[in-house]
């Protein structure tokens, strides 16, 4: 049977591995932010679309919602 403290020890453990998960996902998030934004010109852009059509819609959703918010900014 575990104590309580145990028990704590645990949970605490897989909050902090969540949080450094999390974190890890928002900086390469904010990455690729600053990555697809050095992409400007329209035959830039042309030529990353025409890169992104070769993969499927799932693969590619969040750096097509990335470049669709940069768009509109």
């Amino acid at each position: 049977m575990q104590t309580t403290a145990h028990r704590l020890t645990s949970l605490w453990t897989t909050v902090r591995a969540q949080l450094r998960d999390s974190r890890g996902a928002h900086s390469a998030h904010v990455e690729l932010e600053r990555e697809l934004a050095s992409y400007s010109t329209a035959e830039d852009l042309n030529d990353l679309h025409a890169i992104l059509d070769r993969y499927s819609d799932t693969e590619t959703a969040d750096i097509r919602r990335i470049l669709a918010s940069q768009r509109s900014n």
